[in-house]
């Protein structure tokens, strides 16, 4: 399970293991009140990508796109957080005052997505897969 906490809220999940997410260290933010497993900056997107999107929401898509293929070119990065996700609750820490547009949220949407693919069940196939249905 994977769920997401700003800096700014105290109130994290009860026994997550708790990563920050952030290429920059939040200014004025003790590391020991985080309570963190680590900071994992080299998962967060790129400074020129970060730059770009410059928390504006009308380039939300266009950055998730830019940030999934920075995800995919280096999955060394965030394979270690799939594989926490799937034993116990990740909870990733960011450093955005908007909750819904920042690259934590994509982060989580990224990650729950490779989760997903590898738990799906395997589709059943119909009859023998060498032989073509009719056509009638």
């Amino acid at each position: 399970m994977i769920t997401l906490r700003s800096i700014y809220n105290p109130w994290g999940t009860p026994y997550a293991k708790r990563f920050l997410v952030e290429f920059n260290w939040p200014p004025g933010t003790d590391r020991p009140v985080l309570h963190l497993e680590g900071w994992l900056r080299d998962v967060a997107p790129s400074s020129e990508l970060s730059a770009w999107f410059a928390n504006d929401r009308g380039k939300w898509q266009e950055f998730r796109r830019r940030y999934f293929a920075e995800l995919d070119s280096h999955p060394e990065e965030w394979k270690f957080l799939l594989e926490e996700a799937r034993r116990s609750t990740v909870e990733l820490i960011y450093h955005s005052h908007d909750t819904k547009y920042n690259s934590a949220v994509a982060l989580k949407e990224y990650l729950e997505s490779k989760l997903a693919a590898t738990t799906q069940p395997e589709q059943p196939t119909l009859g023998h897969p060498d032989v073509s249905p009719r056509a009638e």
